[in-house]
């Protein structure tokens, strides 16, 4: 039996934990300088992915 492809750009953005998967916030990469300071700390907290869309990544990523 062959082994399965991950998904390499999926590889990049999700980490499997013991919670879920695991991905960074978007809108904290450029344009930065109108957002305050609260936005900013809080985009940079953990954020983990809805559960309606776990079944696509456990495909994309069969062996995380």
């Amino acid at each position: 039996m062959p082994k399965i492809k991950s998904n390499s750009g999926a590889a990049k953005r999700f980490k499997k934990t013991a919670c879920g998967f695991k991905r960074k916030s978007a809108f904290k990469r450029h344009i930065l300088t109108k957002k305050s300071s609260k936005t900013k700390r809080q985009l940079g907290a953990p954020v983990y992915v809805h559960e309606s869309d776990v079944k696509q990544l456990v495909r994309m990523l069969p062996y995380a």
